[in-house]
């Protein structure tokens, strides 16, 4: 199975409905909350060049946030990149 970044906030509704979706995958993932730890948010910032979260990484490939999430998901790619067979 893939390893599975979020870069999230305790108050993010995207970060919340990006958890439900690959929750719903049957996926486990690391949850690296940018709020509690600067590092981390200097981190995320360097490695997507973004501010916003959710970021998500998917076996250390930048997927970008839900948005991108839920259309990779709904483009049938989505299952291919969490490694998941039917």
């Amino acid at each position: 199975m893939s390893h599975i970044e979020l870069y999230t906030t305790g108050q993010c509704p995207y970060c919340v409905r990006a958890k439900m979706l690959l929750q719903n995958k049957g996926v486990t993932w690391d949850e690296i909350r940018v709020d509690q730890d600067p590092d981390q948010l200097q981190a995320m910032l360097q490695r997507s060049q973004r501010r916003t979260v959710p970021q998500i990484f998917i076996n250390d490939q930048a997927i970008g946030g839900f948005d991108e999430l839920a259309a990779l998901n709904h483009a049938g790619e989505l299952d291919s990149l969490l490694e998941l067979t039917g």
